[in-house]
Parts: C-alpha cells; sequence; structure tokens
C-alpha cells in the first residue's frame, strides 16, 4: 500500500465518517427533542429528512459532472461548507419552514458529498485502480453510525439538540474542510495503458450499454430501498417476531459489525472475483435471512441481522466498483449521479412505505423485501461480465488500497 494511496484513503474514509454521522444519522438521535421544541411531530422531522433525500437524488448527477470535470477535492470542500450551513439552519430553525429549508441545504451536500462523490473523486484520481480504495473508505466510514450516534447524544445532552448541530457545524469546518482540503489535485483524468488491465476493462459491455444501466439502476433503487426499510424498522421487526425487548437493541448492534465483515470479506477475497459476482453473492444475503426470519422467527434474530448487514456492506462497495467496471472510467461521476438517482429517490420513500406494510401484514413484510432483494439479484444475473473483464482482479493486496 503506497504512502500517498493509504493517506487519501485515510483522509476520505474520516471525512465521510463526519459527513454520515453529522447527516444519514442525525434524525435517529435529533428528531425526538426537535419535534418537541419546534411544535411539530416526529413524522414532519422525517419527512424534512426524506425531502433531502429527495434534493441530493437531483444533485448527484450535477456534482458527479462536476468531477469528472474538475476532481473531487474542489467539489468536496464546498459540500463541507454546504454542510456547515445546514446545521447552522437547524440550529436556527424557528419551525417547521426553518427546518425544511434546513435539510434541503443538507440535502444539496447530501448529494454531493456521500459515498457517490467519493467515489468519483477515487475514480478521477485512480481509474480502474481505484477499487480497492472505494472498499478502503467504506471501511472506515462504516463506523459512522458506531460514532454518530452516541457522539451526537452527548452532545444533545450537554447542550441540547441546536447545541449538538452547532457542535456538527463546527467540525465540519475545523475538520472535514481540511481533510477534503488535503485530497490531492486531479490534474488529468487517468488513462489506462494500452496492454495494462486497466485499459482491457475498459472494453464496451457485451449488453447494450442502455439495458445494462436500466438494471444496474434498477439493482441500486431496490438495495437502497431494502437498506433504508432496515435501518428504519429493525426494532420493530424483530419485536415483532417474539424477540425480547432486551435482545432487540444487542441484535440491532450486530448489522453494522456485520457490515465491516462484508467489506472485509470483499477487501480479501472477493476482491480476486469480478464485482458482478460478489454483488450476486450480496443480493442473496438479506432474502437467506429474511426467509429464515420470517419461518423460524426470534431464534434466528442474529442470523438474520448478521445475513442482512453483512450482504449490505459489500452492495455499498458494488455500487461504485459496477459502474467502473461495466462502463468505464470516463463519465464515471455524471453517470454514477444518474444510476443512484432512482436509489436516492427509493430511498426517501422506504422508511413511509416499509411502516405501511409492517403496519398492515406484520412480518410478512419480510416477504415484500426478500421479493425486492431477489428482484435485484436476478436482474445482476442478466449482466454479463465483459469477456475482456472477465479475468479477476489479482492484484496484489498491498497495490490496491
Amino acid at each position: 500500500m503506497s504512502a500517498s494511496r493509504t493517506r487519501v484513503v485515510a483522509t476520505l474514509g474520516t471525512a465521510q465518517t463526519l459527513a454520515w454521522a453529522s447527516s444519514y444519522y442525525l434524525p435517529a438521535m435529533l428528531a425526538r427533542p426537535m419535534a418537541a421544541e419546534l411544535g411539530v411531530s416526529q413524522p414532519t422531522v422525517f419527512a424534512a429528512f426524506s425531502a433531502a433525500l429527495v434534493v441530493s437524488a437531483l444533485t448527484g448527477p450535477h456534482s458527479g459532472r462536476r468531477i469528472d470535470r474538475w476532481g473531487g477535492r474542489p467539489v468536496l470542500m464546498v459540500t463541507s461548507v454546504l454542510f456547515a450551513l445546514g446545521l447552522v439552519l437547524m440550529a436556527v430553525a424557528g419551525g417547521p419552514v426553518g427546518l425544511f429549508a434546513a435539510w434541503a441545504v443538507m440535502g444539496l451536500a447530501m448529494g454531493s458529498g456521500l459515498y457517490e462523490a467519493a467515489f468519483a473523486s477515487l475514480v478521477r484520481l485512480y481509474g480502474h485502480d481505484a477499487r480497492g480504495a472505494i472498499t478502503g473508505i467504506t471501511l472506515i466510514s462504516g463506523f459512522a453510525s458506531t460514532v454518530g450516534w452516541p457522539l451526537t447524544a452527548a452532545l444533545e445532552h450537554a447542550w441540547g439538540w441546536r447545541g449538538a448541530c452547532w457542535a456538527w457545524a463546527g467540525l465540519h469546518l475545523l475538520i472535514g474542510l481540511p481533510l477534503n482540503a488535503w485530497l490531492p489535485r486531479a490534474e488529468q483524468p487517468v488513462m489506462a495503458t494500452e496492454g495494462s488491465a486497466t485499459a482491457s476493462a475498459e472494453a464496451q459491455p457485451t449488453e447494450p450499454p442502455l439495458a445494462t444501466a436500466v438494471l444496474l439502476a434498477w439493482v441500486f433503487a431496490v438495495t437502497w430501498f431494502v437498506s433504508t426499510a432496515m435501518a428504519a424498522h429493525l426494532p420493530g421487526l424483530l419485536g415483532a417476531v417474539g424477540t425480547a425487548p432486551g435482545a432487540v437493541v444487542a441484535i440491532g448492534a450486530l448489522v453494522g459489525p456485520a457490515q465491516v465483515a462484508g467489506r472485509l470479506l470483499e477487501f480479501g477475497f472477493l476482491r480476486r472475483l469480478h464485482p458482478l459476482h460478489s454483488a450476486r453473492v450480496a443480493a442473496l444475503m438479506h432474502p437467506l435471512g429474511a426467509a429464515l426470519l420470517a419461518v423460524l422467527g426470534a431464534p434466528v434474530a442474529a442470523a438474520f441481522a448478521l445475513l442482512h448487514g453483512a450482504g449490505n456492506g459489500i452492495l455499498t462497495i458494488a455500487k461504485g466498483t459496477l459502474p467502473l467496471a461495466l462502463f468505464g472510467t470516463a463519465g464515471y461521476g455524471h453517470r454514477q449521479g444518474l444510476l443512484m438517482l432512482p436509489a436516492r429517490l427509493a430511498q426517501a420513500l422506504a422508511p413511509w412505505l416499509f411502516g405501511v406494510l409492517l403496519a398492515h401484514f406484520g412480518t410478512a413484510a419480510l416477504w415484500f423485501s426478500a421479493g425486492l432483494a431477489l428482484s435485484a439479484l436476478a436482474a445482476l444475473m442478466l449482466i454479463h461480465v465483459p469477456a475482456r473483464t472477465a479475468e479477476p482482479n489479482t492484484t496484489p493486496l498491498e497495490d490496491i488500497a
């Protein structure tokens, strides 16, 4: 592992941890005190968060195009300021209008500063050699909830929810902005050398590109829907299958470590496979766990959490590596934004829709999430590994991150 690439992975991974902890994982800790002081319901707070996800979906393609042109450094520096601004607006919000305005700004930051932007930044720097770096930053930022939830809770306990927002805003300016400013400048797009493995990876896929893109967009939309639905409703789901209240939190806490374990598996054994194969393995994990939980109930709740978490961890990496392997580096950032647009919209819809299904059908809602995940697996099976990129990645471990 070269020192310069290690620095980039550590820098970007830390900045991503900060970004995720102070945005995506914020409402879980602050929705209740926000709602109480602003005189709105908790669902209204989550509706503002969902609106931010819609804004982020629309922002993604434009942000990706800027990264394709300028590299990730200037774009991510701007998003650090946007995150800080959104959090400051949240801290001074006096009612629902101010709350929605703050989350709209947060949506701009999320659409141009979370994983898709980070992946595009790495591809802009390293081309097809970015797979290991992509895995590296997801390994670090996989602990965003582990860090973010207790830190937000501690800040809220000490200074109230407004003080917590002010503190997160300060962290973006004092830590996030310098970290993103420390990223290398991308002077020229990385070009593959003739005869190299990266050059062969530039080959066009055997399917029509539009058909492959549609299938991939479906995979990403489905997997983000399932992931967000489980994140929002896992405690209620585990309780519905008869899990003891004291065990619900402990079992739910297994998802985070399982995600990291899945990413370590991708970093180790699965990196030798084309990312399409590792994505297929990962897409099977949620439906397998859901079927076990639906049939056997509470005794296999921990197994469900582990399978779902591991699959989700690998699929997070696949969202960055699959477009790279199938379409190449040219226009990666813009394409990534377009591919993830349906996923962001599905993510915004997931907490409400799965909550309705859970309220009406109980644990039978698991068959819905399992069926969606199997449809993603079917879509992945319809995508073929391009002939000239079918060889596994055998790059030594020390050279890929």
